[in-house]
Order: structure tokens, then C-alpha cells, then sequence
């Protein structure tokens, strides 16, 4: 990351409240409704589903695939590194999330790779969801 420079601050609202309170606990939090039960991210006040207007949380387990990836290269934008591989994960609980992986160079990266959470503090003001290739054995 630049010297001195900060992620820009995500944009929270009423329906992303919960979701990053629970980031800063070291959940990752999924919406689901309560009408329906089907989980959705990103979180929004309308069920697509059901049309439900009522939801409520649960917490992922945090293991999950790369279903789809992008490494960025240019335009370079501060405060990022590059090349910068993003992720599509699937996450066990069938949703999808997107989020940087890190601890992988970015030609290593494959379609089906198993991934796990992790919690970054890119520039100790704001802790940011993750993943990281599995280590043999977690993805129990």
C-alpha cells in the first residue's frame, strides 16, 4: 500500500450496519430472511426471493471456493498493490462474496480453489474480509 495513503471507508448504511459491526467482531455476517430463510449478499432491505422486508443474520463459517477471479493490473489506483487478484468466493453456505485474496501470488490463483476467511487491517483504521488459500486439512 502508498505511504501514507488509506482505503477509501465503505459506504455503511442501515442495511450494511450489521455487517460491518460484525467484521469489526471478526464475523462474517450473511443476510437471510426471515420469511424465506434464503441467505443474500450483498445485504439489502428487500428480500429478492420473497419480497420479504424482514432479515435477519447468520454467521458464515468462513471456508468457501474461488468461483470466479480478476487481477487487477491497471489502472493503478493508490492506496492498492499490484497486480491486485479480487475473488468471487462461493461461500459454503451458497452464497457469494467478493473480497481480495491475499497469501497467493496472483498466477497462482485457480478456478475451485478452496479459500478461508481472514481479517486484514490494510491500514489500521478499518478491518476488511478476505480470503486466503486453505492450509490441508481446514476445510473440514
Amino acid at each position: 500500500m502508498a505511504e501514507g495513503m488509506s482505503r477509501p471507508q465503505p459506504g455503511v448504511t442501515r442495511d450494511t450496519e450489521f455487517f460491518w459491526k460484525g467484521v469489526r467482531d471478526g464475523k462474517l455476517l450473511i443476510q437471510r430472511c426471515s420469511d424465506c430463510q434464503v441467505l443474500r449478499h450483498p445485504p439489502g432491505p428487500m428480500c429478492p426471493h420473497c419480497g420479504s422486508l424482514t432479515s435477519d443474520s447468520v454467521e458464515a463459517s468462513g471456508r468457501g471456493v474461488v468461483y470466479s477471479f480478476v487481477v487487477a493490473h491497471h489502472p493503478p489506483i493508490p492506496p492498492f498493490n499490484y497486480p491486485h487478484p479480487v475473488a468471487l468466493v462461493e461461500l459454503e453456505e451458497g452464497t457469494r462474496f467478493v473480497a481480495d485474496l491475499v497469501g497467493i501470488a496472483p498466477s497462482d490463483v485457480v478456478v475451485g480453489m478452496p479459500v478461508e476467511l481472514e481479517f486484514h487491517e490494510p491500514d489500521g483504521e478499518q478491518r476488511l474480509p478476505c480470503f486466503r488459500p486453505s492450509q490441508p486439512g481446514s476445510q473440514e
